[in-house]
């Protein structure tokens, strides 16, 4: 099946809806991809993953909040992050609310301490057959939005 055949079956959502769909649709992908194991978090465990096992990366989310934006460190990570994922074809969003993720997320398993949310990679779990609807959404969300010429989208959290 083509793109636009399930465009002609499915007709896009306009606007907030879509956004908001785009949002749900991360929400249940962190938290199927947490219980699995197939989720990295921080700048640092992302950016060894990315160059050890790229193929293995199916999904990768950057966040900042208002305050992160002055941080030119974090701003040159997302860069460099940015161009690795668009080179080897990984699907790339911006989410606005560091909380709000930390909320989804919670705490490091191993120490209990708040960890690095900045970055968070999907990967893909040694299942074979794995299929998640929520990051086949966001895989078209994101191919949509390329589209229409927003390589990285921002995606608004549900409440």
């Amino acid at each position: 099946m083509t793109l636009e055949e399930i465009h002609r079956q499915q007709p896009m959502p306009a606007g907030h809806d879509w956004m908001q769909g785009a949002g749900t649709a991360l929400h249940e992908l962190l938290v199927s991809a947490q219980r699995r194991g197939c989720l990295t978090a921080g700048v640092y465990e992302s950016a060894k993953l990315m160059n050890v096992d790229p193929d293995n990366v199916a999904f990768c989310v950057l966040a900042a909040d208002q305050e992160d934006e002055g941080d030119i460190a974090l701003q040159i990570h997302f860069t460099l992050i940015q161009a690795f994922c668009c080179e080897n074809d990984i699907d790339i969003v911006r989410v606005n609310d560091v909380a709000k993720l930390a909320a989804i997320v919670g705490p490091s398993e191993e120490s209990g301490e708040p960890r690095d949310l900045h970055c968070i990679l999907i990967t893909n779990p040694n299942e074979e057959g794995w299929k998640d609807p929520a990051l086949e959404k966001l895989n078209l969300f994101c191919e949509e939005s390329r589209n229409v010429n927003d390589w990285v989208p921002t995606i608004t959290l549900p409440e």
